[in-house]
């Protein structure tokens, strides 16, 4: 039976975000294993276009001095990472060009942020941001973020945020999407028990797939209460280019909080 977008209640089955009803849907059953027992995938291009000299020293210089290297050893506590002190940490996943990155840590500027963007265009952007704002409350990671969450101290984040993540649509594709169960599991680990994963997307397979593996995770629980809570920006939004680009072609995009039991 659907669920009603007004009651806490919610069903086990995923809305259709177009008919506001639940449908039944299946998710194969979870292999052996554990999410730190394997690394993801990365997929997709690293480099574009050249960068200009600029954006290259920035690179050199601004990124070697605030990277994070999961190869070597991990703290004891995250918040020795930053050189400043900090009381809450969070986390954000591919952040593109960092504009809600650089938003949030200079609206925050006693909250550590770790951002984590693989490709090389997005990381220079976010770098001369950074360097312009001198903020010293952001760690930056270029590598795979399944890498970074096996290797941060366990329930050290307050939050997570992955916002409008590359949806891979083709359907032989989408075991290549970052939601899966081993980075899930790898997402519970560092939160703190009551902490946050925010999740962002104009794509609807991707909201539904989403959706199912959230609610079958046995560490999270859904947080809306009502159609709104996930139809309306959080609180203090400041949107991205990726979703004034989702508006302006017609599409509505998705915000789903869930909470670490």
């Amino acid at each position: 039976m659907a669920a009603s977008p007004g009651k806490r209640s919610i069903s086990p089955t995923p809305w259709s975000r177009r008919s506001n009803r639940a449908r039944r849907v299946s998710v194969a059953p979870r292999s052996e294993g554990t999410a730190l027992q394997r690394r993801s995938t990365l997929y997709g291009r690293r480099k574009g276009k050249p960068l200009s000299p600029r954006r290259e020293r920035l690179m050199a210089d601004v990124l070697r001095a605030r990277a994070v290297d999961p190869a070597g050893p991990a703290p004891d506590r995250a918040a020795d990472l930053f050189p400043v002190p900090v009381d809450d940490l969070r986390l954000e996943i591919g952040f593109g060009g960092g504009e809600h990155l650089i938003h949030e840590a200079t609206a925050s500027p006693a909250t550590g942020f770790i951002g984590v963007e693989p490709f090389v265009e997005g990381m220079a952007k976010a770098v001369a941001a950074i360097d312009a704002g001198g903020l010293a409350n952001i760690r930056l990671y270029d590598g795979d973020a399944a890498d970074l969450l096996a290797w941060l101290p366990a329930a050290s984040l307050s939050r997570v945020d992955l916002l409008y993540p590359d949806p891979w649509p083709k359907r032989r594709h989408w075991k290549r999407r970052f939601v899966n169960r081993d980075n899930l599991d790898g997402i519970a680990r560092v939160l703190e028990p009551g902490g946050t994963f925010r999740f962002a997307s104009d794509i609807d397979s991707y909201v539904d797939w989403t959706l199912r593996h959230l609610l079958r995770h046995p560490a999270f629980e859904w947080t809306a209460e009502r159609a709104d809570d996930w139809r309306q920006p959080w609180d203090g939004w400041p949107g991205t280019r990726y979703e004034a680009k989702a508006l302006r072609e017609g599409r509505r995009p998705a915000y789903l909080v869930f909470r670490k039991r």
